[in-house]
């Protein structure tokens, strides 16, 4: 054999996976389901900048509510934030719950699972751009309640240099790449709803089924993130590190609470990540 046939067999697993990368890129953002969740998710930041302008008209705008609602009508950028706080507990992990759900299972529910691990690409991988793609839709659901929120704030509320919860003045483009970092870090938190859903996936054959589970296991760890008795163990939930990025309105950064957050959140991802390995590299697929 020829250094360059063996160049070209080597090569082959690398462009195989990089066309099923690609072509599951597509799969995930061409999925009709997909797109009216983004479309969903980019109205929230519309619904509550809408609901905080009449209010402000009204005198009522500004008490109460989610973190920094008070702050939006002096500058429309904590729109971004406060939209990111409003959907990260249940609309953000819900959409993530549902490509991670259809990841595995949605494939053998169809019988082309089979078809996939017929080419020469080991299930490992197979798993692993899996989960690429439900993170990239975990990304894109972030950014689009991120720019959904600063380009309707724009048009809301007055815009300017943005006074930080330290009391600082940051420049408008300074404050825009604090928003860009939220949303890099509610994608990062969004992962282990990703590795979670893609081990439930591998379990079942029904998607919808995959898709409730996920979506149950989130709501259960944060009902027990808000219950007091047992604030030992909340340190270890994935959940309880999601609005940590509070601290990014901070000068300088705080970035303790965002790093022990994003490690907690990596072990969720390792853990599941393992469990769905173990599952799909045992399980006989016979759809």
């Amino acid at each position: 054999m020829s250094t360059s046939d063996t160049a070209v067999l080597l090569d082959r697993p690398a462009s195989i996976s990089s066309r099923l990368l690609r072509s599951e890129l597509r799969l995930v953002f061409t999925r009709r389901r997909n797109l009216a969740i983004l479309a969903v998710l980019a109205c929230a930041p519309i619904l509550l900048g809408i609901a905080i302008k009449l209010g402000s008209r009204t005198g009522r705008g500004g008490g109460g509510g989610p973190a920094f609602i008070g702050q939006i009508t002096q500058n429309g950028l904590f729109l971004a934030f406060t939209s990111l706080v409003v959907t990260l507990p249940l609309f953000l992990p819900l959409a993530v719950a549902v490509v991670a759900g259809e990841s595995i299972a949605g494939e053998a529910s169809t019988g082309t699972l089979r078809s996939l691990l017929v080419v020469p690409v080991n299930r490992s991988r197979l798993l692993a751009i899996k989960f690429a793609g439900i993170v990239a839709y975990a990304v894109a659901a972030a950014a689009v309640v991120a720019v959904a929120g600063v380009l309707v704030g724009f048009v809301l509320f007055p815009t300017g240099p943005v006074t930080l919860l330290s009391g600082s003045v940051v420049p408008l483009g300074n404050a825009l790449m604090r928003v860009a970092l939220v949303a890099v870090y509610v994608a990062a938190m969004l992962a282990a709803v990703a590795a979670i859903g893609l081990f439930v996936s591998t379990l079942t054959e029904v998607p919808l089924a995959a898709m409730a589970t996920t979506a149950i296991v989130v709501v259960t760890v944060e009902i027990l993130d808000a219950v007091p008795q047992i604030a030992s163990i909340h340190p270890w939930l994935f959940t309880n590190w999601w609005l940590s990025f509070g601290d990014v309105l901070r000068d300088p950064v705080a970035l303790d609470q965002m790093t022990r957050g994003l490690l907690v959140n990596a072990a969720y991802v390792v853990v599941f990540g393992a469990l769905a390995w173990a599952r799909l590299t045992t399980r006989d697929v016979t759809s």
